[in-house]
């Protein structure tokens, strides 16, 4: 691609799910829009997904209604942006183990069905009927929303990007953003600077220092690594199962084909030893998988906030600066709802949504 256009309206920092969505629905309004991206479109916490679409985020009530929001806009997307998404149904279950566990869910509900969440809580028996593979352990209950599907985070990171560039949006890759100047109205590069009415930072892992260099405070983790694994072929007869995930441990687990994607929290510093937890998690909480070797599917950096629902919000310029940020591994089922927020707070118009609970605010410093 040639440089970027000099002056542009909207500079967005960031080419993952986030960013994109953003760049889409700007351009879709009428927004001269260039995007700028560090590596390739999807190359950061985008490419790190178990292609998982859901609503339902236990405890984060808020997260669960951009999620709701965005679900509807991914089963539009053959009318809107104008894409075929495959959407396979396999539902979400949640393990409770303590009685704890339950409780929580119980005082979150109210709040889950206000957001348009569907879930209920389900007996250990229902539970297993929904997936098979589990063991003996006793079990307090389980979570079980239908509201699941897995898709393909590179078909949505694609859809986008052909959608904003059909609208007009000029999307740079291969060019770091190393400060974003709000005084000024330049985003700063390698490549030289460039002038903007507004500035959007959707950058992810690599928010934090750009958001500081704009003069905004937000208590975003440094980059985490994510990483996934997946098995060897599963057993032949393996039954379906829903995205299943263990309350306590955090183990997540999906099949992909004749295997399964398996997620437990972050590594660390010691791998081996976090594998070896997975490995032991994986087998006490499906006993028939005991002893399936595990591989690295994927990994990628990732960011996210304290109370793990993102940054969304504005500050009014010229130039005005605007950030979503902080999706704590729920960009993918967020990022249409973020699209559209960040388009209706940069055109002043109404989101439909309470955009305060995702502002910045002492509650949410952590």
């Amino acid at each position: 691609m040639t440089g970027p256009r000099p002056g542009s309206r909207v500079v967005v920092v960031g080419g993952g799910v986030i960013g994109l969505s953003i760049a889409y629905h700007l351009a879709e309004a009428g927004v001269d829009t260039t995007l700028l991206e560090r590596g390739t479109l999807g190359s950061g916490a985008s490419r790190a997904t178990a292609d998982v679409v859901r609503s339902y985020f236990a405890g984060n009530p808020v997260s669960s209604a951009l999620a709701v929001r965005s679900l509807d806009a991914y089963h539009a997307f053959p009318s809107r942006p104008g894409t075929e998404l495959p959407l396979r149904q396999v539902g979400y279950l949640v393990l409770f183990t303590e009685q704890e566990q339950v409780e929580a869910f119980e005082a979150d509900l109210p709040a889950q069905r206000a957001a348009g969440v569907d879930v209920a809580l389900i007996s250990a028996e229902e539970a297993r009927e929904h997936n098979p593979l589990i063991g003996d352990a006793p079990l307090r209950g389980a979570a079980y929303s239908p509201q699941a599907y897995i898709s393909d985070t590179t078909a949505i990171v694609t859809a986008y990007a052909r959608a904003a560039e059909k609208a007009g949006a000029f999307l740079r890759t291969g060019c770091p953003v190393t400060a974003i100047d709000t005084r000024a109205g330049r985003v700063l590069t390698d490549d030289g600077d460039i002038g903007a009415d507004a500035i959007i930072c959707a950058a992810g892992a690599w928010s934090s220092s750009l958001v500081r260099s704009a003069g905004v405070d937000l208590p975003l983790t440094e980059p985490i690594e994510q990483e996934l694994l997946t098995t060897d072929p599963l057993p032949p007869g393996t039954p379906d199962v829903p995205v299943t995930l263990h309350a306590a441990s955090g183990l997540l687990i999906r099949l992909r084909g004749d295997r399964l994607l398996i997620g437990m929290g972050y590594p660390g510093p010691d791998r081996e030893a976090w594998r070896r937890q997975v490995a032991e998690r994986l087998a006490a909480t499906y006993p028939s998988l005991a002893g399936l070797a595990l591989h690295t599917a994927v990994t990628g950096l990732r960011d996210a906030s304290p109370d793990k629902t993102a940054f969304i919000g504005h500050q009014p310029g010229p130039p005005a600066f605007l950030y979503a940020t902080g999706f704590s591994g729920h960009g993918l089922c967020n990022a249409p709802a973020a699209g559209e927020l960040v388009r209706d707070l940069y055109l002043d118009r109404d989101p439909g949504f309470d955009v305060t609970a995702l502002a910045m605010s002492p509650r949410r410093a952590g």
